[in-house]
């Protein structure tokens, strides 16, 4: 599972948020990245928006208070990376 997101996963960074989309062989594989993120969210106090489709997981990290981003969204999405 690992193997594949690092090879197909598209990112898009701008001055507002960190976009990635995490490809998956089916829908359970995407749910149980999802799963990980939460738990990963939960321990560092900082949420990320996920959109779940039936074989891709949307992420997208922002820092709302500040209305952009901030050092912890970038240290989140390496650690969601490596998941």
């Amino acid at each position: 599972m690992k193997q594949l997101r690092r090879c197909q996963c598209r990112k898009s960074v701008d001055d507002k948020k960190i976009r990635n989309t995490f490809p998956f062989d089916n829908f359970m594989q995407g749910m149980e990245f999802s799963n990980k993120v939460a738990e990963l969210a939960e321990e560092e106090g900082h949420h990320p928006d996920v959109c779940i489709h039936y074989k891709e997981v949307e992420i997208e990290i922002s820092t709302h208070t500040i209305g952009g981003l901030s050092e912890n969204d970038f240290i989140l999405a390496a650690k969601i990376n490596d998941i």
